[in-house]
Protein backbone atom coordinates (compact mmCIF):
# COMPACT_ATOMS: atom_id res chain seq x y z
CA UNK A 1 0.00 0.00 0.00
CA UNK A 2 2.96 2.39 0.78
CA UNK A 3 4.63 1.30 -2.51
CA UNK A 4 1.01 2.67 -4.39
CA UNK A 5 0.76 5.58 -2.79
CA UNK A 6 4.37 6.46 -3.57
CA UNK A 7 3.48 6.06 -7.50
CA UNK A 8 0.10 8.18 -7.34
CA UNK A 9 2.00 10.92 -5.59
CA UNK A 10 5.26 10.67 -8.46
CA UNK A 11 2.51 10.29 -10.83
CA UNK A 12 0.75 13.52 -9.61
CA UNK A 13 3.85 15.68 -10.02
CA UNK A 14 4.25 13.97 -13.71
CA UNK A 15 0.75 16.09 -13.81
CA UNK A 16 2.14 19.03 -12.56
CA UNK A 17 4.53 19.39 -14.89
CA UNK A 18 2.61 18.55 -17.60
CA UNK A 19 1.47 22.19 -18.24
CA UNK A 20 4.75 23.69 -17.04
CA UNK A 21 6.53 24.07 -19.96
CA UNK A 22 3.55 23.59 -22.65
CA UNK A 23 2.64 27.33 -23.05
CA UNK A 24 6.55 28.51 -23.62
CA UNK A 25 7.03 25.84 -26.25
CA UNK A 26 4.10 26.99 -27.90
CA UNK A 27 4.31 30.57 -27.45
CA UNK A 28 5.96 30.81 -31.04
CA UNK A 29 3.25 29.54 -32.61
CA UNK A 30 0.64 30.81 -30.38
CA UNK A 31 1.60 34.77 -30.94
CA UNK A 32 2.12 34.22 -34.81
CA UNK A 33 -1.79 32.68 -35.22
CA UNK A 34 -2.79 35.36 -32.57
CA UNK A 35 -0.88 38.16 -34.65
CA UNK A 36 0.34 39.21 -31.04
CA UNK A 37 3.64 40.91 -29.41
CA UNK A 38 5.87 38.37 -28.33
CA UNK A 39 5.79 39.92 -24.75
CA UNK A 40 2.11 39.44 -24.63
CA UNK A 41 2.92 36.26 -23.31
CA UNK A 42 3.50 37.86 -20.03
CA UNK A 43 0.00 38.35 -19.41
CA UNK A 44 -0.66 34.82 -19.35
CA UNK A 45 2.19 34.04 -17.33
CA UNK A 46 1.30 36.45 -14.82
CA UNK A 47 -1.96 35.26 -14.62
CA UNK A 48 -0.91 31.80 -13.87
CA UNK A 49 1.59 32.88 -11.39
CA UNK A 50 -1.08 35.23 -9.00
CA UNK A 51 -3.32 32.11 -8.72
CA UNK A 52 -0.05 29.92 -7.88
CA UNK A 53 0.92 32.84 -5.26
CA UNK A 54 -2.62 32.60 -3.84
CA UNK A 55 -3.60 29.00 -3.30
CA UNK A 56 0.48 28.68 -1.72
CA UNK A 57 -0.51 30.86 1.05
CA UNK A 58 -3.70 29.54 1.40
CA UNK A 59 -2.59 26.26 1.51
CA UNK A 60 -2.13 25.38 5.23
CA UNK A 61 -6.00 26.43 5.78
CA UNK A 62 -6.92 24.39 2.98
CA UNK A 63 -4.67 21.47 3.46
CA UNK A 64 -5.93 21.30 7.21
CA UNK A 65 -9.58 21.39 5.70
CA UNK A 66 -9.72 18.76 3.05
CA UNK A 67 -6.44 16.67 3.54
CA UNK A 68 -3.46 16.38 0.87
CA UNK A 69 -5.04 13.91 -1.42
CA UNK A 70 -8.50 15.77 -1.90
CA UNK A 71 -6.29 18.73 -2.55
CA UNK A 72 -4.44 17.18 -4.82
CA UNK A 73 -7.54 15.26 -6.59
CA UNK A 74 -9.40 18.07 -6.88
CA UNK A 75 -6.29 20.71 -7.88
CA UNK A 76 -5.29 18.35 -10.83
CA UNK A 77 -8.93 18.23 -12.23
CA UNK A 78 -8.52 22.17 -12.15
CA UNK A 79 -5.64 22.09 -13.96
CA UNK A 80 -6.90 19.32 -17.06
CA UNK A 81 -10.17 21.37 -17.30
CA UNK A 82 -7.96 24.74 -18.02
CA UNK A 83 -5.93 23.04 -20.18
CA UNK A 84 -9.12 21.94 -22.52
CA UNK A 85 -9.81 25.64 -22.20
CA UNK A 86 -6.48 26.86 -23.78
CA UNK A 87 -6.51 24.39 -26.68
CA UNK A 88 -10.31 26.10 -27.57
CA UNK A 89 -9.18 28.90 -26.88
CA UNK A 90 -9.39 31.66 -29.66
CA UNK A 91 -8.04 34.86 -28.47
CA UNK A 92 -5.49 36.24 -25.58
CA UNK A 93 -8.48 37.46 -22.98
CA UNK A 94 -9.41 33.67 -23.54
CA UNK A 95 -6.29 32.45 -22.43
CA UNK A 96 -5.66 34.54 -19.59
CA UNK A 97 -9.15 33.31 -18.53
CA UNK A 98 -7.93 29.71 -18.43
CA UNK A 99 -4.91 30.96 -16.84
CA UNK A 100 -6.38 31.28 -13.49
CA UNK A 101 -7.53 27.50 -12.44
CA UNK A 102 -4.39 26.41 -13.71
CA UNK A 103 -2.47 28.84 -11.55
CA UNK A 104 -4.72 28.15 -8.32
CA UNK A 105 -4.50 24.26 -9.14
CA UNK A 106 -0.76 24.16 -9.76
CA UNK A 107 -0.12 26.44 -6.53
CA UNK A 108 -2.01 23.71 -4.13
CA UNK A 109 -0.57 20.76 -5.79
CA UNK A 110 2.87 22.09 -5.64
CA UNK A 111 2.87 23.17 -1.79
CA UNK A 112 0.57 19.92 -0.65
CA UNK A 113 2.66 17.72 -1.84
CA UNK A 114 6.23 19.23 -1.25
CA UNK A 115 5.37 19.39 2.63
CA UNK A 116 3.62 16.15 2.42
CA UNK A 117 7.14 14.18 0.98
CA UNK A 118 9.17 16.50 3.01
CA UNK A 119 7.68 15.34 6.41
CA UNK A 120 6.92 11.48 5.16
CA UNK A 121 10.43 10.64 3.19
CA UNK A 122 13.57 11.27 2.68
CA UNK A 123 15.78 13.60 0.79
CA UNK A 124 16.12 10.28 -2.38
CA UNK A 125 12.10 10.54 -2.79
CA UNK A 126 12.16 14.20 -2.73
CA UNK A 127 14.55 14.44 -5.44
CA UNK A 128 12.91 11.64 -7.44
CA UNK A 129 9.76 13.50 -6.94
CA UNK A 130 10.81 16.56 -8.88
CA UNK A 131 12.43 14.07 -10.99
CA UNK A 132 9.04 13.07 -12.02
CA UNK A 133 8.14 17.33 -12.56
CA UNK A 134 10.86 17.11 -14.76
CA UNK A 135 9.07 13.78 -16.47
CA UNK A 136 6.35 15.77 -16.66
CA UNK A 137 7.87 18.66 -18.64
CA UNK A 138 9.87 16.74 -20.56
CA UNK A 139 6.68 15.36 -22.03
CA UNK A 140 4.70 18.23 -23.37
CA UNK A 141 7.60 19.92 -25.92
CA UNK A 142 8.07 16.15 -27.03
CA UNK A 143 4.43 15.43 -27.87
CA UNK A 144 3.90 19.25 -29.02
CA UNK A 145 7.02 18.90 -30.96
CA UNK A 146 5.03 15.94 -33.53
CA UNK A 147 1.80 17.63 -33.51
CA UNK A 148 2.82 21.77 -34.27
CA UNK A 149 3.56 21.27 -37.83
CA UNK A 150 0.59 19.06 -38.82
CA UNK A 151 -3.18 20.33 -38.90
CA UNK A 152 -4.01 19.99 -35.30
CA UNK A 153 -0.98 22.65 -34.66
CA UNK A 154 -0.55 23.91 -31.33
CA UNK A 155 -3.91 23.36 -30.29
CA UNK A 156 -3.81 19.32 -30.80
CA UNK A 157 -0.58 19.79 -27.75
CA UNK A 158 -2.80 20.48 -25.68
CA UNK A 159 -5.45 18.74 -26.08
CA UNK A 160 -3.20 15.88 -25.63
CA UNK A 161 -2.04 17.58 -22.87
CA UNK A 162 -5.70 17.32 -21.50
CA UNK A 163 -6.17 13.85 -22.06
CA UNK A 164 -2.86 12.81 -20.03
CA UNK A 165 -4.32 14.95 -17.02
CA UNK A 166 -7.32 13.53 -17.31
CA UNK A 167 -6.15 10.27 -16.62
CA UNK A 168 -4.11 11.40 -13.77
CA UNK A 169 -6.94 13.12 -12.08
CA UNK A 170 -9.34 10.10 -12.26
CA UNK A 171 -6.41 7.92 -10.64
CA UNK A 172 -6.08 10.18 -7.96
CA UNK A 173 -9.86 9.97 -7.06
CA UNK A 174 -9.75 6.39 -7.09
CA UNK A 175 -6.99 6.03 -4.45
CA UNK A 176 -8.45 8.66 -1.81
CA UNK A 177 -8.59 6.35 0.76
CA UNK A 178 -5.19 5.18 0.37
CA UNK A 179 -3.22 8.54 1.75
CA UNK A 180 -4.97 8.11 5.26
CA UNK A 181 -4.39 4.01 5.56
CA UNK A 182 -0.51 4.71 4.92
CA UNK A 183 -0.28 8.01 7.13
CA UNK A 184 -3.06 8.35 9.11
CA UNK A 185 -4.40 11.66 10.55
CA UNK A 186 -3.28 11.27 13.67
CA UNK A 187 0.13 10.27 12.69
CA UNK A 188 0.72 13.91 10.99
CA UNK A 189 -1.13 15.78 13.70
CA UNK A 190 -3.94 16.32 11.53
CA UNK A 191 -5.02 16.88 8.16
CA UNK A 192 -2.40 19.23 7.30
CA UNK A 193 -0.02 18.80 10.66
CA UNK A 194 1.76 21.25 12.14
CA UNK A 195 0.50 24.68 13.03
CA UNK A 196 -0.60 27.76 11.07
CA UNK A 197 1.39 30.92 11.62
CA UNK A 198 1.11 34.31 10.16
CA UNK A 199 3.08 35.75 7.51
CA UNK A 200 4.75 38.39 9.62
CA UNK A 201 5.26 35.26 12.54
CA UNK A 202 6.86 33.34 9.59
CA UNK A 203 9.02 36.06 8.56
CA UNK A 204 10.40 37.21 11.53
CA UNK A 205 12.42 33.18 11.56
CA UNK A 206 15.65 33.28 11.30
CA UNK A 207 16.96 32.04 7.30
CA UNK A 208 13.25 32.18 5.96
CA UNK A 209 13.73 35.64 4.13
CA UNK A 210 17.10 34.25 3.01
CA UNK A 211 15.36 30.64 1.52
CA UNK A 212 12.37 32.89 -0.16
CA UNK A 213 15.16 34.37 -2.42
CA UNK A 214 16.64 30.94 -3.04
CA UNK A 215 13.46 30.02 -4.20
CA UNK A 216 12.99 33.33 -6.48
CA UNK A 217 16.34 32.70 -8.09
CA UNK A 218 15.85 29.22 -9.05
CA UNK A 219 13.02 29.30 -10.30
CA UNK A 220 13.45 32.39 -12.33
CA UNK A 221 15.85 30.90 -13.93
CA UNK A 222 13.94 27.83 -14.03
CA UNK A 223 10.88 29.47 -15.63
CA UNK A 224 12.63 31.89 -17.62
CA UNK A 225 14.72 29.17 -19.69
CA UNK A 226 11.03 27.05 -20.00
CA UNK A 227 9.33 30.21 -21.22
CA UNK A 228 11.60 31.69 -23.49
CA UNK A 229 14.31 29.38 -24.63
CA UNK A 230 12.24 28.45 -27.39
CA UNK A 231 11.80 32.02 -28.34
CA UNK A 232 15.49 33.19 -27.74
CA UNK A 233 16.33 30.25 -30.54
CA UNK A 234 13.50 31.16 -33.10
CA UNK A 235 14.32 34.58 -32.85
CA UNK A 236 18.11 35.34 -32.32
CA UNK A 237 19.10 31.87 -33.11
CA UNK A 238 16.47 31.75 -36.54
CA UNK A 239 16.11 28.06 -35.41
CA UNK A 240 12.85 26.64 -36.70
CA UNK A 241 9.97 26.59 -34.32
CA UNK A 242 9.94 22.72 -34.44
CA UNK A 243 13.32 22.46 -34.21
CA UNK A 244 13.42 24.57 -31.27
CA UNK A 245 10.97 23.13 -29.15
CA UNK A 246 12.94 19.35 -29.17
CA UNK A 247 15.87 22.07 -28.24
CA UNK A 248 13.91 22.62 -25.21
CA UNK A 249 12.89 19.66 -24.46
CA UNK A 250 16.49 18.61 -24.03
CA UNK A 251 16.74 21.67 -21.49
CA UNK A 252 13.95 19.42 -19.72
CA UNK A 253 15.37 16.72 -20.25
CA UNK A 254 18.69 17.46 -18.58
CA UNK A 255 16.55 18.93 -15.34
CA UNK A 256 15.08 15.48 -15.16
CA UNK A 257 18.15 13.75 -15.41
CA UNK A 258 19.90 16.69 -12.79
CA UNK A 259 17.10 15.32 -10.02
CA UNK A 260 17.61 11.69 -10.74
CA UNK A 261 21.26 12.21 -9.40
CA UNK A 262 20.50 14.30 -6.77
CA UNK A 263 18.26 11.55 -5.88
CA UNK A 264 20.96 9.11 -6.32
CA UNK A 265 23.72 10.94 -4.33
CA UNK A 266 21.58 11.75 -1.59
CA UNK A 267 22.12 8.50 0.03
CA UNK A 268 25.74 9.95 0.41
CA UNK A 269 25.64 13.96 0.31
CA UNK A 270 23.99 16.16 2.48
CA UNK A 271 21.33 18.43 0.82
CA UNK A 272 23.65 21.35 0.66
CA UNK A 273 26.65 19.41 -1.26
CA UNK A 274 24.20 18.75 -3.44
CA UNK A 275 23.42 22.24 -3.94
CA UNK A 276 26.81 23.41 -3.87
CA UNK A 277 27.07 20.66 -7.40
CA UNK A 278 24.21 22.00 -8.60
CA UNK A 279 25.12 25.62 -8.42
CA UNK A 280 28.75 24.81 -9.80
CA UNK A 281 27.57 22.95 -13.52
CA UNK A 282 24.89 25.61 -13.62
CA UNK A 283 27.48 28.23 -13.42
CA UNK A 284 29.46 26.57 -16.34
CA UNK A 285 26.00 26.28 -18.07
CA UNK A 286 25.65 29.77 -18.23
CA UNK A 287 29.22 30.60 -19.24
CA UNK A 288 28.66 29.11 -22.66
CA UNK A 289 25.28 29.85 -22.93
CA UNK A 290 26.81 33.23 -23.29
CA UNK A 291 29.11 32.73 -25.77
CA UNK A 292 28.33 33.22 -29.60
CA UNK A 293 28.05 30.12 -31.46
CA UNK A 294 26.15 27.43 -33.52
CA UNK A 295 22.66 26.40 -32.02
CA UNK A 296 24.04 23.01 -31.37
CA UNK A 297 25.99 25.42 -28.35
CA UNK A 298 23.11 26.68 -27.25
CA UNK A 299 21.16 23.45 -27.41
CA UNK A 300 24.08 21.78 -25.15
CA UNK A 301 24.11 24.64 -22.40
CA UNK A 302 20.16 24.65 -22.07
CA UNK A 303 20.77 21.10 -21.70
CA UNK A 304 23.34 22.22 -18.59
CA UNK A 305 21.42 24.66 -16.90
CA UNK A 306 18.49 22.51 -16.60
CA UNK A 307 21.35 19.59 -15.20
CA UNK A 308 22.69 22.29 -12.66
CA UNK A 309 19.45 23.76 -11.80
CA UNK A 310 17.06 20.78 -11.93
CA UNK A 311 18.26 19.69 -8.33
CA UNK A 312 18.19 23.20 -6.65
CA UNK A 313 14.29 23.30 -5.52
CA UNK A 314 13.45 19.83 -4.58
CA UNK A 315 16.48 19.99 -2.37
CA UNK A 316 15.68 23.27 -0.77
CA UNK A 317 12.67 22.18 -0.35
CA UNK A 318 13.50 18.86 1.98
CA UNK A 319 15.43 21.09 3.81
CA UNK A 320 12.18 23.14 5.07
CA UNK A 321 11.33 20.98 8.44
CA UNK A 322 15.00 20.69 9.01
CA UNK A 323 15.53 24.00 8.57
CA UNK A 324 12.59 25.54 10.41
CA UNK A 325 11.35 22.58 12.25
CA UNK A 326 8.16 20.17 11.50
CA UNK A 327 5.18 22.41 13.43
CA UNK A 328 6.34 25.26 11.51
CA UNK A 329 7.19 23.38 8.22
CA UNK A 330 3.62 23.98 6.47
CA UNK A 331 3.31 27.02 6.92
CA UNK A 332 6.58 28.39 6.05
CA UNK A 333 6.29 25.89 3.14
CA UNK A 334 3.19 27.53 1.70
CA UNK A 335 5.03 31.05 1.90
CA UNK A 336 8.05 29.36 0.05
CA UNK A 337 6.19 28.29 -3.42
CA UNK A 338 4.38 31.66 -2.90
CA UNK A 339 7.98 33.00 -3.37
CA UNK A 340 8.85 30.53 -6.02
CA UNK A 341 5.76 32.08 -7.86
CA UNK A 342 6.38 35.43 -7.88
CA UNK A 343 10.15 34.79 -9.38
CA UNK A 344 7.88 32.66 -11.82
CA UNK A 345 5.77 35.74 -12.42
CA UNK A 346 7.82 38.37 -12.33
CA UNK A 347 10.80 37.43 -14.20
CA UNK A 348 9.79 35.86 -17.35
CA UNK A 349 7.40 39.22 -17.47
CA UNK A 350 10.30 41.00 -17.03
CA UNK A 351 12.65 39.21 -19.79
CA UNK A 352 9.89 39.38 -22.49
CA UNK A 353 9.84 43.23 -22.07
CA UNK A 354 13.55 43.51 -22.24
CA UNK A 355 13.27 41.15 -25.48
CA UNK A 356 10.69 42.70 -26.98
CA UNK A 357 12.42 46.30 -26.25
CA UNK A 358 16.28 45.54 -27.09
CA UNK A 359 16.36 41.82 -28.43
CA UNK A 360 16.21 38.27 -27.38
CA UNK A 361 19.79 38.24 -27.12
CA UNK A 362 19.54 39.64 -23.32
CA UNK A 363 18.51 36.16 -22.74
CA UNK A 364 21.51 34.59 -20.90
CA UNK A 365 22.40 37.84 -19.84
CA UNK A 366 19.35 37.78 -17.74
CA UNK A 367 19.72 34.22 -16.07
CA UNK A 368 23.23 35.35 -15.60
CA UNK A 369 22.10 38.12 -12.92
CA UNK A 370 19.83 35.75 -10.99
CA UNK A 371 22.59 33.29 -10.68
CA UNK A 372 24.78 35.59 -9.08
CA UNK A 373 22.40 36.90 -6.83
CA UNK A 374 21.62 33.16 -6.02
CA UNK A 375 24.97 32.49 -4.84
CA UNK A 376 25.15 35.56 -2.74
CA UNK A 377 22.20 34.42 -0.87
CA UNK A 378 23.54 30.50 -0.49
CA UNK A 379 26.56 31.88 1.23
CA UNK A 380 24.65 34.02 3.96
CA UNK A 381 21.87 31.69 4.68
CA UNK A 382 24.29 28.98 5.49
CA UNK A 383 25.79 31.50 7.94
CA UNK A 384 22.42 32.36 9.22
CA UNK A 385 20.99 28.41 9.76
CA UNK A 386 24.45 27.55 10.74
CA UNK A 387 25.25 25.17 8.15
CA UNK A 388 28.35 22.85 8.57
CA UNK A 389 29.32 21.12 5.57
Amino acid sequence: MAALLLIVIYISFIGLGIPDSLFGTAWPAIYAEFHLPISCASFVSVTICCGTVVSSMMSAKVIRLLGTNKVAAVSTAMTAAALLGFSLSGNLLAMCLCAVPLGLGAGAIDTALNNYVALHYSARVMSFLHCFFGVGVTVSPFVLSLVISGERGWRGGYRIAFGIQLVITLLLFFTLPVWHKVHPPAESGGQGGGRDLSLREIARIPGVKLMWSLFITSCAIECTCGNWASTFLVEYKHVPAERAARIVMFYYVGMTLGRLLSGLLAAKLDSWKIIRLGQIVLGAALAVLLLPGAPEAAAAALFLVGLGNGPLFPNFNYLTPKNFGEEASQSVMGTQMAASYVGIMVAPAVCGVLGQWIHMGIFPLYLAAFYLIMLAATRRVKRVLRVTL
